[in-house]
């Protein structure tokens, strides 16, 4: 049994995260580059604190982030050393079109990615491509207010067309947008959506992911005419909810949260609105306004596959003002008492990882893909930069062992695995460094010192075992 023979392992990371070269190349300004490190941070990403270019009293950490803009040989040849089948990576709006709404793309950016693809595909390495992984040109943020306007969904088709068109052959695997719940809890960040005092914030947000929605089923529709070996996912931050007691009201609360995430799926899965949806717009005075044509396009064009991100669990209550709230997570929960935490305050629950794998195929029978998935920690290297990681190698392995079950004995259909930060990045959460996920250290801190000097850790070779033996072998 276990894991299918072309299983795809690899790992993940984000441009805006990991990239830098923020102003070379031709590449424009974008909304993930302005959320700074400190106190300051969550209030820009929820779009409460305008901040629509840099100042010195900043420190934004996705300028440079770790350079991988100038060391990407480096670091796939390091990937492909590992045996990744895979790395997901997404490109940079802003590179391609500096602005957004320009009608002839930026070739340097094009050719960018372009040698990264051809660079993947020598080593045998499956690139999975997110289209936008929050990015959003400043233009479009200052012009038009990014998604709330309907222009941006023509931006976003016009990216798309040259994207699918240029990378025929070369990328096969595409997701439309990443975790597109986060428009919710940090729609700055997740989508540039920035708040003026008074405005109705749920109408912004509902309006803007409804925008979203249609932009992903026309890229979902041009992926497939342009080459109909195509395969595109949406993605989800996921992460199942558990009632803190059997109190009905409890449970219920943990479906009504879970349906607030669900929605985005539903749509891009099943290609409608969802009742519950329909109904809750309608309760909160939510007037998404469609075009004709709309219902239809959801309709036929949905997604081949689901992919999400998992970290920990979550509980609900209706009583959450007795109880003490995870910390460190963009998404708190009440804290589970039967889960130990890590250093961030985000729980450890492996067989919530199955757990949440059984909900989303049970709900829409279409194979999963779990694209993120790692542990936050401080590392700390010795004089050559090695890191005995062995609580990443234990977290890990039990993640991917609740996989395997969930496969094995569950029968889910799980195309790949690619964990989150294979290389050291800028956290989005917290923008630190020090938060790190990585197989490969990377000398750099929350301030932006260090050489840029890639080590592997032990973690490194733990993997590359993984991968070898396609998931039999999870000993440290």
């Amino acid at each position: 049994m276990g894991f299918r023979k072309d299983f795809l392992w690899g790992g993940a990371t984000a441009a805006n995260q990991c990239e830098g070269g923020y102003n070379e190349g031709g590449r424009g300004l974008a909304n993930v580059d302005l959320a700074p490190v400190g106190e300051d941070r969550f209030a820009v990403i929820a779009g409460k604190k305008k901040m629509f270019e840099f100042d010195d009293e900043h420190f934004y950490p996705a300028k440079e982030a770790i350079d991988m803009y100038h060391h990407w040989k480096e670091d796939i040849a390091l990937f492909a050393e590992m045996g990744f089948k895979t790395y997901r990576l997404s490109l940079a709006w802003s590179r391609i079109f500096p602005k957004g709404d320009e009608k002839e793309p930026n070739e340097e950016g094009l050719k960018f990615y372009e040698d990264i693809f051809k660079e993947c595909k020598k080593f045998g390495i499956e690139p999975l491509v997110t289209i936008t992984h929050f990015d959003c040109p400043m233009h479009l943020v200052e012009k038009y207010g990014a998604w709330r306007s309907r222009e941006v969904v023509g931006f976003y088709e016009n990216l798309c067309n040259v994207i699918f068109n240029r990378y025929k052959g070369l990328v096969k695997y595409w997701l439309t947008f990443n975790e597109i719940n986060m428009i919710l809890h940090a729609p700055f960040m997740g989508a540039g959506l920035y708040f003026e005092e008074g405005e109705n914030e749920e109408q912004v947000k509902y309006q803007a992911a409804h925008h979203e929605l249609v932009a992903s089923a026309i890229a979902t529709r041009i992926a497939h005419e342009v080459d109909p070996e195509n395969q595109v996912g949406c993605m989800l931050a996921a992460g199942s909810y558990y009632p803190y007691t059997p109190k009905p009201d409890d449970v219920w609360a943990g479906r009504q949260e879970e349906r607030q995430n669900y929605f985005f799926i539903d749509v891009q899965s099943r290609g409608e609105y969802p009742a519950y949806a329909v109904k809750e717009m309608e309760r909160k005075g939510i007037e998404v306004k469609m075009e004709e044509g709309d219902e239809e396009l959801l309709k036929a064009h949905t997604v081949d596959f689901i992919s999400f991100s998992y970290y920990s669990s979550r509980v609900a209550t209706t009583d959450p003002g007795l109880l003490e709230q995870t910390s460190g997570n963009i998404f708190a929960s009440v804290k589970n008492p039967y889960l130990e935490s890590s250093e961030w305050g985000w729980q450890i629950d492996p067989l919530g990882l199955r757990i949440t794998m059984n909900d989303l195929y049970d709900r829409y029978q279409k194979p999963l893909f779990v694209v993120e998935n790692g542990l936050g920690a401080i590392d700390t290297p010795d004089e050559n930069g090695y890191v005995e990681d062995d609580y990443r190698i234990d977290y890990l392995a039990q993640h991917v062992q609740a996989m395997k079950d969930a496969v094995e004995q569950d029968g889910v259909d799980l195309l790949g695995y690619t964990t989150w930060g294979c290389i050291d990045l800028v956290s989005a959460g917290t923008g630190e460094m020090k938060k790190r996920y990585g197989f490969i250290y990377v000398d750099r801190d929350n301030e932006g010192n260090g050489t840029l000097k890639r080590s592997k850790k032990k973690s490194f070779d733990w993997y590359k075992k993984v991968i070898e033996t396609n998931g039999e072998d999870l000993s440290n």
